[in-house]
């Protein structure tokens, strides 16, 4: 039974068979995150969580491309996504510790 290819090596397919590594540099991926978060957002914007939620393809479609550039631009780091959010779990983990922020909305340094 082969592997299937991770999503780090389709995307990387994808971006290659189209030769577009040359227009994505850190800076660019960087924007490109911020701008698709910002379509994300538009789904919600003067709608009630439910009303924003109906049309799931379309948020599906917004989430998948705010994670294809940040996949995109950890590569181009060098950095495993896996580990850095390990790390970064941990790290919250240390900052919010379940006695301290369970059932609580308090940023870390309210707590």
């Amino acid at each position: 039974m082969q592997n299937q290819p991770s999503s780090m090596e389709r995307i990387n397919k994808f971006r290659d068979d189209r030769n577009w590594r040359q227009f994505h540099n850190e800076k660019d991926l960087a924007i490109s995150i911020s701008i698709e978060a910002a379509e994300l957002l538009e789904i919600f914007q003067w709608k009630t969580p439910e009303e924003a939620t109906q049309d799931f393809e379309h948020l599906k479609e917004e989430i998948a491309d705010v994670l294809i550039y940040s996949y995109m631009l950890a590569d181009n780091l060098g950095l495993d996504i896996d580990e850095i959010i390990k790390e970064k779990l941990e790290k919250n983990n240390m900052k919010y510790p379940v006695k301290e922020s369970k059932d609580s909305k308090k940023k870390y340094n309210e707590l």
